[in-house]
């Protein structure tokens, strides 16, 4: 593996794993199986995987003299909101780029993102290649005027980033030595990328929310230059859990939630989380993964954005 570059560090860390016996019974496994790697108890900006990224990503923009973080995401974004908290404990400035234009109320990440201090700038409805090119744009206006700004890729993911859970990675080895599975929602593609380069393809399954048309190819590119050995996107286990688009409330990740609520009193988000959870209920269904094998759930956080998902928010106040 590359000799690993500096980090800043804006955190505690292990986090905790904790069992979830009477989940791990709920879904057809033994009460021993299943852990959950709680990286949404990160204890910065409402916390959530991001910030490992952002120790190295944002680190290294500090480290080089930046004073503003530039970053684009969906208006609920937790990597978005993650990058505003950075930047406050940094005393640095963020800009977020959002698609779209501004609605009324804010609700969820995005009340947080004004309580950290970020500038939103909202650029009207494009695609993902057109929303870099604006955040490209903003950079260029920022340093013109003579800011220093740095630009943080979508979702926190890149090489760089991704040495973020390579670090969380080896914190689960010394938490659960022996992982059979490691489950985890695959948005961008960092956060599996890391677990993949230090676990192996064998190891992590990821559950694809739709956040990208090609997350085979994206996580093998970010983990192949932190792997011992290559990393091809075929070779990975990834399974779908995309149902209507990202975003959409489905059926499964609602039953998810709700199952992981009401057995572990553990909160998901609709987008991510819950539906790393009814990924994993579907391979326990599947056969994908079997009694008797230790199994490991990141929750990655994303809770500011179930108060800012509508469906889930009016699904959650009908079973009052």
């Amino acid at each position: 593996m590359n000799s690993r570059p500096q980090r800043v560090a804006l955190v505690t860390f292990p986090t905790p794993v904790e069992p979830a016996p009477r989940l791990a019974e709920a879904i057809g496994l033994r009460p021993g199986d299943l852990w959950i790697k709680r990286d949404d108890l990160v204890g910065l900006g409402g916390g959530g995987n991001k910030v490992r990224k952002l120790e190295y990503t944002a680190g290294l923009a500090h480290r080089e003299g930046a004073d503003t973080l530039v970053t684009t995401g969906a208006p609920q974004s937790n990597h978005a909101r993650l990058t505003a908290a950075v930047a406050a404990k940094l005393g640095m400035k963020a800009v977020l780029v959002f698609p779209g234009e501004p609605g009324e109320p804010s609700s969820g990440n995005l009340v947080l993102d004004g309580l950290l201090g970020a500038r939103i700038v909202w650029s009207g409805e494009l695609e993902a290649h057109a929303l870099a090119q604006a955040a490209e744009d903003v950079v260029a206006v920022l340093r013109a005027g003579g800011a220093r700004p740095a630009f943080i890729p979508f979702g926190g993911s890149s090489t760089l980033g991704a040495r973020g859970y390579v670090d969380c990675a080896e914190e689960l080895l010394g938490q659960v030595p022996d992982p059979a599975h490691v489950v985890v929602a695959v948005g961008s593609g960092g956060t599996m990328a890391g677990l993949v380069a230090r676990l192996g393809v064998e190891r992590v399954l990821g559950i694809d929310v739709g956040a990208r048309p090609d997350p085979a190819k994206a996580v093998a590119a970010f983990a192949g230059p932190l792997s011992p050995t290559p990393v091809a996107a075929e070779e990975l286990r990834i399974r779908d859990q995309v149902g209507a688009g990202y975003g959409t409330y489905t059926d499964e990740a609602a039953d998810a939630m709700l199952m992981t609520a009401r057995t572990e009193g553990v909160i998901l988000d609709p987008t991510y989380t819950g539906r790393a959870m009814a990924g994993l209920v579907a391979a326990v269904k599947d056969g994908d993964i079997s009694r008797g094998q230790a199994t490991v759930f990141v929750h990655t956080g994303g809770l500011p954005g179930l108060f800012g998902h509508p469906a889930a928010v009016a699904h959650a106040e009908s079973l009052l």
